[in-house]
């Protein structure tokens, strides 16, 4: 029997949110040098895990300005957060289960204090 599974395919570990936008149509903005990082694109749907509320919710993103440090998370979303949250964000794609079991996810670790990549 072949089926497929969802499992994690980019994370982005730990970053600070730096702007909470509610008056802008949903999503969230990311610094597009971390996106490249964790290989996520721009309107990819990605799930947002809040360490300091517990919040956890969906949403898409946005690239932002590279090298800028920007997570800003946008309309509704904007009210899950605060400014300085540290926050996960991951994204998940549907495999094959054979294919899954040697997959290995692109994870990234920022700088927490810059949203930076570290080097």
């Amino acid at each position: 029997m072949k089926f497929q599974i969802e499992v994690i395919k980019s994370k982005i570990h730990r970053v600070t949110v730096t702007q909470a936008d509610l008056n802008y149509v949903g999503s969230i903005t990311i610094d597009e040098a971390l996106m490249e990082a964790a290989n996520v694109i721009e309107g990819e749907k990605v799930q947002i895990m809040d360490i300091n509320n517990g919040e956890r919710f969906e949403t898409y993103t946005i690239k932002g300005e590279r090298n800028s440090g920007c997570v800003c998370l946008n309309g509704a979303a904007a009210r899950k957060v605060q400014v300085g949250d540290v926050i996960i964000i991951a994204s998940y794609a549907l495999m094959d289960f054979e294919d899954a079991k040697q997959f290995r996810p692109w994870i990234v670790f920022p700088d927490t204090a810059t949203n930076r990549l570290v080097k």
